[in-house]
C-alpha cells in the first residue's frame, strides 16, 4: 500500500537558504527608463524657456486681467454662445433631415441631399459667410408670396447671416455623421421593427435613432466644439461676437495683441467647459453598449487618494 503524498505547503522541505518558505522570493527590479526622463526634461525646458520667451515681450499682462471681465467683452461672449448654439441646432436638424433623405430609396431626395452636402462641404465657410452677406446684390426683395415681403438688407442682419452661414454648413457635416451613425445599426432591428407593424417614420425614431446616438455623439460634440471657434469668422460680416469686441477695444486702447489674449482665454474656457459636458453625454449614450463604464476623472482622482492613504497603513 502506498503511502499518500502530502500536499500541504507547509509539510514540503525547505530548499536550502531558506527560512520557512520552499522558494525563494523573487526580486522584482524594475527596468531603469532613462529616455522618458532626459524626454521629460527636455519637454520642461522648452515650456519654461517659452514661458520666460512670452514673459519677457512686449505685453502689458496687467491689461490682459484687467480687461478679461469687460462688458464689451462679456457681451461679445454671451453672442458666440448664442450664434454657436442656435447654428449647431439648426446644423443638427438639416443633418438629420438630409442624412435620411441620402438613405432613401427615392433617386430625387438622395440626389438633392448629395448636391446640398457636396456643395457646402466644398466651398468655405468663410465664403458662404460673404455671399450671404452681400445677398441683396443679386436679390433687392425677399418675395414668398402673400406669406411675407421684405427688403434683403432689412431680412439679412448679421445675426441672421451668422445663423444661415454657419447653420448650413454644419447641416452638411452634420449629415455625414448622422448617416454613418444610422448605418451602424444592424439591418435587423430595422426588419423587426417592420415585423411589429412600425411604420418608417416610427422605427427610424424609436429605434434607429437612439441606437445611433452612441456613435453621433462623439463627432458631434467635437463639431460643437469646432463650431465655438469657427464663430469668430462671423466678425467679417458686422456680428459682434466674442473676437470682434475684443478687436474693437483693442484697437480703441491700442493693445492689440493682449485682447487677442483676452480672447483666446475666454474661447479656451468655453471649449473647456462644453468639453466635460460632452464626456458625460458621452457616456450617458455609452450604456447600453458597455457591461461597465469606465471610471470618470473624480472617481479615479477619489481612488488614488484611497490608495494613497491605505498604503503607510499596508508598509507598517
Amino acid at each position: 500500500m502506498t503511502d499518500k503524498i502530502s500536499k500541504d505547503p507547509a509539510a514540503a522541505p525547505a530548499g536550502p537558504g531558506a527560512s520557512g518558505s520552499p522558494y525563494e522570493a523573487i526580486k522584482a527590479i524594475p527596468v531603469r527608463h532613462y529616455g522618458r526622463w532626459i524626454s521629460a526634461v527636455v519637454v520642461v525646458a522648452l515650456l519654461g524657456w517659452l514661458v520666460y520667451a512670452f514673459s519677457q515681450g512686449n505685453i502689458i499682462w496687467d491689461t490682459v486681467w484687467d480687461k478679461v471681465f469687460d462688458p464689451s467683452v462679456i457681451s461679445g461672449l454671451w453672442n458666440t454662445i448664442i450664434i454657436s448654439v442656435a447654428s449647431m441646432a439648426l446644423g443638427l436638424v438639416l443633418g438629420i433631415v438630409f442624412a435620411v433623405m441620402r438613405l432613401s430609396k427615392n433617386p430625387v431626395t438622395g440626389a438633392v441631399a448629395w448636391l446640398y452636402i457636396w456643395f457646402f462641404r466644398g466651398t468655405p465657410v468663410y465664403v458662404q459667410l460673404l455671399v450671404w452677406f452681400n445677398l441683396s446684390l443679386i436679390f433687392e426683395y425677399i418675395n414668398l408670396g402673400p406669406i411675407y415681403k421684405n427688403e434683403t438688407v432689412d431680412v439679412m442682419t448679421p445675426f441672421m447671416v451668422a445663423l444661415l452661414g454657419l447653420g448650413l454648413n454644419e447641416g452638411a457635416y452634420m449629415a455625414e455623421i448622422v448617416r454613418a451613425g444610422i448605418q451602424s445599426v444592424d439591418e435587423g432591428q430595422t426588419e423587426a421593427a417592420h415585423a411589429l407593424g412600425m411604420s418608417q417614420t416610427k422605427t427610424m425614431g424609436r429605434v434607429i435613432l437612439p441606437q445611433a446616438m452612441r456613435v453621433i455623439v462623439p463627432p458631434t460634440g467635437n463639431e460643437f466644439i469646432n463650431m465655438l471657434k469657427t464663430s469668430s469668422l462671423v466678425s467679417a460680416v458686422q456680428y459682434t461676437e466674442l473676437l470682434r469686441a475684443s478687436s474693437n477695444i483693442g484697437s480703441t486702447a491700442g493693445a492689440v495683441m493682449e485682447m487677442l489674449f483676452v480672447a483666446s482665454i475666454w474661447y479656451l474656457a468655453l471649449t473647456s467647459v462644453f468639453s466635460v459636458g460632452q464626456y458625460y453625454l458621452e457616456r450617458r449614450f455609452a450604456r447600453g453598449s458597455l457591461r461597465s463604464l469606465p471610471p470618470t476623472p473624480w472617481q479615479r482622482v477619489k481612488t488614488n487618494l484611497t490608495t494613497f492613504k491605505r498604503s503607510p497603513e499596508g508598509s507598517a
